[in-house]
């Protein structure tokens, strides 16, 4: 493990929930997670899953969002730096933004306020360039043929 990884005890579980999250593109729950190790030589139980994630996440070593039903989603840090995301609200797709201009008010906000050690999570999300032109094909629900549901995630 590199990165914030000197405060986190070196285990086969966490290496594995590390290595199956450095494979992914995208966010995943720690159930999707569950399921990939699961699938693999190198499963890990659901409890330790959910373990490593938060000792990972303590360390810097993944950055976390919450979905739009508050489930906290997972995707390894590919730098050391806090990250922020915008992620589509309908298919899951992540794209990381320049939040300087945010890191930079934390910074100000700490300082006015006599603050330290200040934490901020900032939560973005929108529909993607693919999904709203799918939007804009579909057909309304009134319409023969319309579709009845949408998707609210995508696991690739």
């Amino acid at each position: 493990m590199t990165g914030g990884a000197e405060g986190v005890r070196r285990t086969r579980q966490r290496d594995a929930v590390l290595e199956t999250l450095g494979e992914r593109a995208e966010f995943v729950s720690a159930q999707e997670l569950h399921a990939l190790l699961a699938g693999s030589e190198r499963a890990v139980g659901l409890t330790t899953v959910y373990r490593a994630l938060r000792e990972l996440d303590r360390a810097g070593l993944v950055d976390v969002v919450r979905d739009e039903t508050g489930e906290r989603l997972y995707l390894r840090r590919p730098t050391e730096e806090h990250r922020h995301y915008l992620i589509c609200r309908d298919c899951g797709r992540s794209r990381a933004v320049d939040a300087g201009a945010v890191e930079a008010w934390a910074g100000r906000l700490a300082e006015s306020t006599g603050f330290a050690e200040l934490e901020h999570t900032l939560e973005l999300s929108g529909v993607c360039g693919p999904c709203r032109s799918a939007q804009l094909c579909t057909p309304s629900p009134d319409m023969p043929g319309a579709s009845s549901g949408r998707s609210t995630r995508s696991s690739s």
